[in-house]
């Protein structure tokens, strides 16, 4: 039987967050059941909801990034207890059987459903995080480590896993020299990752009004890109660069700061196309290349791995009704660094 609970949705692109009640599925032989504590305000959760990419099905209630406490399991579940600590993050169910889920990467499989905003296998629209209660399959359940409070937790759950994918992926370590683009949500959580890799972080920001938080975070230098000249000391200077902004971007000065053989990778998605010269790829056999999230799999990686170094993500935490201001506030970049809603003013 489902249950009806407590939600804040958006009936259109040009409308207010409201609440409203909503339902969930029945806990299923492999489902769980989660009281949501806290969910993170991701801008992806933005261009959704204001439809800035198209497509957009309403009313919708977004929200990706939900922890939370188990609260019922179904009668197959094996890896989790009520009571248990957990997190939700992009996914909510993938097929399991082609070459990406039997890999661990269940971000590439065809049939994917996404947490929130997307049809589900019995054709119903997925509800996301931005309430009390979600029923999830438990493959796409995670475990948040004790060392970690459920709050900064959240955002792991997609802006953590945005930029720990690449990271990996392109093997950062020590001896890397590695640039982020961008202190928001994203770009704060690349630069704490990048240092606890042992990377040499640069952040790029467009003034130097960050650079204490920066430095705090663990950046090793600040550049201030207001200035284009800026740039002209730094060629060939990197082997990985991070763009995690959703606006456009001189593209061809950051592309000559990479050294031979090295990649911009963007985990930022503007609505906008974008341009660059092709000349600044081939100079030093460049790389221009794009990253989603990560899997199942790693995401619990993640979270394992920023318990062990002492971070989840830096916060401000506002209550349900605050939302749309909320959203007002990330697009002019004024949040450090990330908007979690606390669902118990819902």
């Amino acid at each position: 039987m489902s249950t009806t609970v407590a939600a804040y949705a958006t009936a259109s692109a040009a409308g207010p967050f409201v609440r409203t009640d909503i339902d969930r599925r029945a806990v299923g032989p492999h489902d769980v059941s989660i009281a949501i504590a806290y969910a993170g305000i991701c801008h992806s959760d933005i261009h959704t909801a204001r439809e800035e990419w198209g497509g957009t099905h309403f009313p919708l209630v977004p929200g990706h990034e939900i922890a939370g406490i188990v609260d019922a399991i179904g009668s197959e579940v094996t890896g989790f207890s009520v009571g248990d600590r957990v997190g939700v993050g992009c996914l909510v169910w993938s097929c399991g059987e082609c070459r990406w889920c039997e890999a661990g990467e269940e971000q590439f499989c065809a049939k994917r459903v996404g947490t929130y905003a997307s049809q589900d296998v019995d054709g119903t629209w997925t509800a996301g995080g931005y309430s009390q209660q979600v029923v999830v399959n438990d493959r796409f359940v995670l475990h948040i480590p004790d060392a970690l409070a459920l709050d900064v937790a959240a955002p792991l759950l997609c802006a953590g896993i945005t930029t720990y994918s690449p990271l990996r992926h392109w093997k950062a370590g020590p001896g890397t020299r590695l640039g982020v683009i961008g202190l928001g949500g994203l770009g704060h959580m690349a630069v704490q990752f990048g240092h606890a890799l042992g990377a040499e972080v640069t952040l790029f920001s467009r003034t130097l009004d960050k650079e204490d938080d920066a430095r705090a975070l663990g950046a090793d230098h600040v550049v201030a890109t207001a200035d284009p000249s800026a740039f002209k000391p730094l060629r060939d200077s990197f082997d990985l660069i991070i763009n995690t902004v959703s606006a456009g971007l001189p593209f061809d000065s950051y592309l000559r700061t990479l050294d031979v053989d090295g990649t911009l990778v963007n985990v930022g998605l503007p609505p906008e196309p974008t341009s660059l010269r092709i000349g600044s790829l081939i100079g030093n056999r460049r790389s221009m290349a794009g990253s989603p999230i990560g899997g199942i799999r790693e995401t619990q990686e993640m979270l394992d791995f920023a318990a062990e170094h002492g971070f989840g993500a830096r916060i401000e935490l506002i209550e349900a009704a605050e939302i749309d201001a909320a959203y007002d506030r990330v697009v002019a970049g004024n949040v450090r660094y990330r908007y979690v809603i606390d669902t118990a003013t819902i």
